[in-house]
C-alpha cells in the first residue's frame, strides 16, 4: 500500500495539471517558453505518475487495466478479469 501522503500528492498534481492544461497549450502554440517556465513545475503532465487504482502502488503498473501487476494476478486468479486464464505463474 502506498502512503496516504503520496496518494494525496498525486491527486494534487493531477488537479494542477488539469488547471493549467489550456494555458500550457496556448503558451506552447505561441512559442513562449519563458511563460512556460513561470508555471508551477507540478502542473506539467510529465510529472504525473501512474499508480494502481486499488493499492496505489507505483511500480508494475498495467496501463490497460489501471492496476498493478500484483493486483492483476490476484484478480485473474479469482476469475474477476474475463478472458484471462491462469498459466504457470
Amino acid at each position: 500500500m502506498a502512503k496516504e501522503s503520496m496518494k494525496a500528492r498525486e491527486i494534487k498534481r493531477a488537479k494542477l495539471c488539469a488547471k493549467y492544461a489550456e494555458k500550457r497549450r496556448q503558451l506552447k502554440e505561441a512559442g513562449d517558453y519563458a511563460g512556460l517556465a513561470k508555471l508551477p513545475k507540478n502542473s506539467s503532465p510529465v510529472r504525473l505518475h501512474n499508480r494502481c487504482s486499488i493499492t496505489g502502488r507505483p511500480k508494475g503498473y498495467i496501463r490497460i487495466f489501471g492496476i498493478s501487476r500484483i493486483q492483476f494476478r490476484e484478480m485473474a486468479s479469482k476469475g474477476l478479469i474475463p478472458g484471462v486464464h491462469k498459466a504457470s505463474w
